[in-house]
C-alpha cells in the first residue's frame, strides 16, 4: 500500500464497524478522511490521485476483513465518499478562481487554464483511482470492485458534474468581467474625450476673447502724411 497521508487503520476499522452501525456511517468516515488528507497538502491533481490511490486500497482491505455482508454495497459507500470529499475540492478551486476572476484575472493565461482544466479530471482521478484497486483486487473483491466500476461510468460522479458546470460558469463569469472591464474603459474614455473637448473649447473661447480685446485696444495707425494739431 503506499505511503498514507491518514491513518489507514482507522479507516479500516471503519468497515469493520459498518455492519452495526450502517453504511451511511461509513461514507461519511471515507468523506470526512479523504477531505482531512487532501486538506493536509497542496491541492494539486498529483497529490488528489495519490490520496485517491490510498483510500481506495484502504477501502479495500477494509472490506476483505468484514466477511459475510455485501462486499459492493460497502465499496459503493466508500467511492461516494471520496466523490463527496471531491466536491469539496472542486468547490475550493471554485472560489479561489472565482476571487481571482473578480480582480480581472483572465483564465486563459498558462497557469490558470491548466488549473481549469485540473478541475474536469477530478472524476478520471477517482475513475483511476478505483480502476487500479479493482485490476489489483483478488478474489472475493475482484468482482464488487468491477461492479462498482461499471456503475461509475454509467451514471458519473457528483464531482464530476460539478466540475463541468463549475468550469463553465467560471468562463462565463471571466467573460462578463471583462466586458464590464471593457465597457469601464469605453467610459471613461469617452468621459476624458468629452472633458477634452470642454477643455479646448474653454481655450479657444479664451484665446479668441483674448484677442478681441486685444484689437480693440490696439490704437489706430496715423495715415502717412498726417500732421498733428
Amino acid at each position: 500500500m503506499a505511503k498514507a497521508f491518514f491513518d489507514t487503520e482507522q479507516l479500516i476499522s471503519q468497515f469493520e464497524a459498518a455492519t452495526t452501525k450502517g453504511s451511511e456511517q461509513l461514507r461519511q468516515a471515507v468523506a470526512n478522511t479523504t477531505r482531512q488528507a487532501l486538506q493536509g497538502r497542496e491541492l494539486t491533481l498529483k497529490n488528489i490521485r495519490a490520496t485517491l490511490d490510498t483510500v481506495a486500497q484502504a477501502a479495500g482491505a477494509g472490506v476483505a476483513r468484514v466477511p459475510g455482508v455485501d462486499p459492493q454495497g460497502l465499496l459503493d459507500q466508500a467511492v461516494a465518499g471520496m466523490d463527496d470529499a471531491l466536491l469539496g475540492a472542486v468547490e475550493a478551486h471554485r472560489v479561489a478562481l472565482s476571487r481571482l476572476v473578480d480582480q480581472g484575472a483572465d483564465l486563459r493565461e498558462k497557469h490558470l487554464k491548466k488549473a481549469l482544466a485540473d478541475i474536469d479530471k477530478f472524476e478520471d482521478t477517482l475513475f483511476a483511482a478505483v480502476k487500479k484497486a479493482a485490476e489489483g483486487a483478488q478474489q472475493p473483491l475482484a468482482a464488487p470492485w468491477a461492479g462498482v466500476m461499471e456503475k461509475m461510468q454509467a451514471g458519473g460522479t457528483m464531482a464530476g458534474q460539478r466540475a463541468s458546470v463549475t468550469a463553465e460558469k467560471l468562463l462565463q463569469d471571466m467573460h462578463e468581467a471583462m466586458r464590464r472591464t471593457r465597457s469601464a474603459s469605453v467610459r471613461a474614455a469617452l468621459s476624458l474625450a468629452e472633458s477634452y473637448t470642454a477643455m479646448v473649447s474653454g481655450v479657444l473661447i479664451g484665446m479668441s476673447d483674448a484677442l478681441q480685446s486685444s484689437s480693440q485696444a490696439k490704437p489706430a495707425r496715423k495715415k502717412r502724411g498726417d500732421t498733428g494739431g
